[in-house]
């Protein structure tokens, strides 16, 4: 059985990619892959994604250098999400932060909980 076989990719060909430092267990980033990005990351072991803003492939790193290395692969229950466990080298956020979700709902304020360029304050 191939493994795209229990995968379920959206109306646009694309499915859910979660990204989680695979050390601290941070989640830090959710992007979208199509069959194609996920071959590549699954051949090359670094994380491509597909961009639906720009609609074209997307290295995680390629002009950064905030490269993503592949150390473990997960399938949700329904097949509709992937997480991958990475080694991440320097930030995932194009903002600066080591993570994307470095903003927490306080008090109906979205407040900022981490350093730019550092770990998260409250995860």
């Amino acid at each position: 059985m191939d493994i795209f076989d229990s995968l379920k990719f959206d109306t646009n060909g694309l499915i859910a990619a979660i990204a989680q430092d695979i050390q601290t267990g941070q989640v830090l980033m959710i992007a979208y892959m199509n069959k194609e990005t996920l071959a590549e990351t699954l051949q090359t072991g670094i994380m491509v994604y597909w961009s639906r803003s720009r609609k074209k492939r997307w290295l995680k790193g390629e002009t950064s250098g905030n490269v993503q290395t592949v150390k473990e692969v997960y399938r949700d229950c329904d097949g509709d999400a992937l997480l991958f466990k990475v080694q991440q080298k320097g930030v995932a956020c194009h903002e600066g932060y080591k993570s994307c979700f470095s903003r927490m709902l306080v008090d109906n304020t979205w407040k900022i909980v981490s350093d730019k360029n550092g770990p998260a304050a409250n995860q």
